[in-house]
């Protein structure tokens, strides 16, 4: 199975059919065309600039048809893609680039002055520009290239790694994990099978292509279904939704809020809706049965990690009978194992806890879906990947029937609107304010975002700060999404006899009634 492969099956069978739409630049294209872009591309790539198998190619904009060609050319030719987070800083994103060494860099205008500002500090071979107010040189590498199947595409595919996406660590800092086109595939199986897709679909893809579930959009590709690129918007979403006749997207809390809280929402024909998937985060129990009320279709969860793709689900089933009272507490579960994927929950000596809903262990995911390891760091891939088992590093309990139930996250993980937000960077950030002696941060329920970031702040003796000062202090050294929402100040912060902040016993009161799903 070579991924890159996947629009050139319905570029031989629907040749006229539309592939992807992109409602920011209006663009459409067909199968036949997407395909013959992509040859190009990859020709271009691999002939003309002079790539090799394993190379990598970095992309830097948001959602596009172009950033879509970028993906499925280097997997045609045998070349790695690495997306970057157009959120991150500017020394997050040297970083991750000094750690892809990418060859090429494809970006779109809009992050030229991006890349203009970080450009003595990184090296690249090439940089490809494409958009509005670009310099033309991504069209001219495929004007000048030629349409032909890329040389030894053939033997491309299976094991060879074909994507990097960046995640964070305990530490915060970020890690590529490395998946193949055996492990995108099966997970592509897995979202089949729980999504219920079928080739008359239409997807709208509403997070961001840097993240994994740009597998899920692909996914629906390989059915011959078109997918509508948006960058999200919930007014516009609404649109797309009624005027492409949209019958499925991934949505998580935020933006089934927003769309619901759209002032004249139930004047937007939505009929076209056949399921919508959501995940990313926690979903408060009361959005999962306002979204059931709202939207005329189906609802899944899926829970999964960058490293796995998507490894669970809470079905359509379980939710219409949690809302007709039928195992209601089940809307705070994150399901029971996908259809290639064998789930355990461990202690810390590796055995299975009991089934009885209050004994909490580790998850582990065993699945052909699992990435292949962490780039370059072959530490952290011996550390998660155990005897062909990855450790999520979430503790869950699980009931008779292994229905899933995260309680916390072992690695103080916090996710707000569908991003993740590791506390050890935003508390490094505060620590640059001078009045700090001690930070804990954490996340908070909340209806909007999901979790919305805390920060609870010990003040050296004699000194002053306000919690506006804390909160401007963490926007300068981080993305504004990562800066915290509350603060609060304390004179003490809870400890282990080992020294230990004891994050929990700040968090646990602001859980209470509420199940992080």
């Amino acid at each position: 199975m070579n991924i890159g492969r996947i629009p050139a099956k319905h570029a031989r069978l629907t040749p006229h059919k539309e592939a992807l739409i992109d409602v920011a630049s209006g663009r459409r294209i067909t199968f036949g065309e997407l395909d013959e872009r992509i040859r190009r591309l990859a020709n271009g790539l691999t002939g003309t600039l002079g790539l090799r198998k394993g190379d990598r190619v970095a992309v830097l904009s948001k959602n596009s048809i172009e950033y879509m060609e970028v993906y499925y050319a280097c997997a045609r030719a045998g070349l790695i893609a690495q997306p970057l987070n157009w959120r991150l800083g500017e020394e997050e994103l040297v970083r991750i680039i000094r750690d892809g060494e990418p060859r090429v860099l494809v970006h779109s205008a809009e992050y030229a002055p991006t890349l203009a500002a970080i450009g003595g500090r990184i090296s690249i071979d090439h940089a490809l520009c494409y958009g509005d107010g670009s310099d033309g040189s991504y069209e001219a590498l495929l004007a000048r290239s030629p349409a032909t199947e890329p040389e030894g595409a053939e033997a491309v595919g299976g094991d060879d790694p074909t994507l990097i996406l960046y995640t964070g660590g305990t530490t915060g800092e970020s890690k590529g994990a490395l998946h193949s086109h055996h492990s995108l595939f099966f997970g592509m199986i897995n979202q089949t099978v729980a999504e219920r897709v079928v080739p008359s679909d239409v997807y709208m893809l509403t997070g961001q292509m840097f993240h994994i579930p740009v597998g899920l959009a692909m996914n629906y590709m390989a059915h011959g279904c078109p997918v509508v690129l948006i960058n999200f918007e919930a007014r516009l979403a609404l649109e797309v939704i009624e005027r492409e006749r949209v019958s499925a997207f991934l949505g998580i809390t935020t933006m089934l809020n927003w769309m619901m809280a759209v002032e004249d929402f139930d004047r937007y024909d939505l009929s076209s809706l056949r399921n919508i998937q959501y995940g990313g985060g926690p979903m408060p129990r009361a959005v999962v049965e306002a979204a059931l009320r709202a939207f005329p279709c189906t609802l899944i969860q899926g829970y999964g990690q960058t490293e796995g793709m998507t490894m669970s689900f809470l079905s359509q089933e379980d939710h219409l009978d949690a809302v007709r009272g039928i195992h209601p507490e089940r809307l705070g579960s994150c399901g029971r194992e996908g259809f290639v994927t064998t789930i355990r929950v461990v202690d810390e000596k590796g055995r299975e806890v009991p089934r009885d809903g209050k004994t909490p262990g580790e998850i582990v995911v065993r699945s052909p879906a699992n990435m292949l390891g962490y780039w370059r760091r072959p530490d952290l891939t011996a550390e998660t990947l155990r005897d062909g088992w990855l450790h999520t590093g979430d503790i869950a309990v699980w009931d008779a029937d292994s229905y899933l139930y995260i309680v916390d996250r072992a690695k103080d993980m916090i996710i707000s609107g569908g991003e993740n937000i590791y506390s050890t960077q935003v508390e490094a950030a505060i620590h640059q304010h001078p009045a700090v002696l001690e930070v804990a941060v954490f996340g908070v329920p909340d209806p909007e975002w999901g979790e919305a970031v805390k920060a609870v702040v010990v003040l050296k003796p004699g000194m002053t700060a306000t919690a506006e000062e804390i909160i401007e202090t963490a926007k300068r050294h981080l993305a504004s999404y990562q800066k915290p929402r509350y603060v609060e100040f304390a004179d003490s912060l809870p400890k282990a006899p080992t020294g230990k902040i004891l994050k929990r016993v700040l968090r646990d009161a602001h859980w209470k009634g509420e199940r992080k799903v």
